[in-house]
């Protein structure tokens, strides 16, 4: 990896991948469909990592990296594979009867479909939790509806911003007719 970077340029890094066991394989498989890459190395099943052509490699738009954590943003990888397999974790979801198993499952679908969260609420009581549930619920609604809706500045500014077409018109010979 480092001979590469410094042969070719190519921009490279090492992070640790997410998840353990077949999940960590799944996640894996996830991120290079999402990327339009292969999985290869101990991971993968086929290719092995001496094999790997810089076709096989995905492509993504922009990467953070952090010390604990790395957020990959507009995958390159086709739209139609990315469908196919969100809808075969959909399915896995209706199959499987385990409550972890489905909790994971979603939080893949989540990061394959781009845009969905998953939100953990906690607390010292059964009250609390209810409120800060209440609380997240409200948050998401008015984001929600700023969204769909649009949003305005607020603390005034909109009618500041006012002031010089209000002027002009407090100026103009229609406004001085009309309040006469």
């Amino acid at each position: 990896m480092v001979v590469n970077r410094l042969k070719i340029g190519l921009q490279v890094a090492a992070v640790k991948a997410p998840g353990f066991g077949d999940n960590r394989k799944a996640t894996l498989s996830d991120m290079a469909i999402s990327t339009g890459g292969v999985v290869f190395g101990d991971e993968a099943n086929l290719i092995k990592i001496e094999d790997v052509q810089l076709s096989d490699l995905g492509q993504v738009g922009e990467v953070v990296i952090t010390k604990d954590d790395t957020l990959i943003l507009k995958g390159k990888g086709k739209k139609a594979d990315i469908d196919r397999r969100a809808e075969q974790i959909r399915d896995q979801i209706q199959e499987t009867n385990s409550e972890y198993e489905k909790e994971k499952l979603q939080e893949r679908l989540a990061r394959l479909a781009s845009g969905v969260a998953v939100l953990h609420v906690g607390g010292s009581s059964e009250v609390e939790v209810n409120e800060k549930k209440d609380r997240v619920n409200d948050a998401l609604n008015a984001t929600r509806a700023a969204v769909e809706e649009g949003i305005v500045p607020g603390g005034g500014s909109a009618l500041l911003r006012c002031i010089p077409t209000l002027e002009a018109l407090k100026t103009s010979k229609t406004l001085t007719r009309l309040l006469e």
